[in-house]
């Protein structure tokens, strides 16, 4: 019994359901607003495709600055140290000239010393 109770008060809560339910039409305007809607949604995602182009240019001419820059820091690093070694070179080369004469004044003055020892052995 209580089951039968059940069954006929869920049909009815379902029918009841079904009745209050209210159609709403599909007016025209909805249509033209629904239309609207697409047409700016559509002008708005060319206007952000725009943008995003743009912005990947700017990235890529930022690259191109950035390649030139470490090219160009690079190129005057190499040749600051090329011109050190250079530099180096120059200026210990005199050096080496007055070593050389140095040496060939000691060796002059060494055989003029054992020359006057064996002259004047006393």
């Amino acid at each position: 019994m209580i089951i039968g109770i059940l069954v006929v008060l869920s049909l009815s809560a379902s029918t009841i359901a079904q009745v209050q339910q209210v159609l709403v039409p599909y007016t025209l305007a909805d249509r033209d607003r629904a239309i609207l809607t697409d047409s700016k949604i559509s002008s708005l995602d060319s206007r952000i495709e725009v943008k995003f182009e743009s912005q990947q240019r700017q990235l890529a001419d930022i690259k191109v600055l950035f390649y030139w820059g470490f090219g160009i820091l690079i190129t005057l690093l190499v040749f600051i140290l090329g011109y050190m070694i250079w530099d180096r070179r120059t200026a210990l080369q005199p050096a080496l000239d007055k070593a050389v004469h140095a040496d060939t004044k000691s060796s002059n003055l060494i055989g003029s010393l054992r020359e006057y020892s064996k002259k004047h052995a006393d």
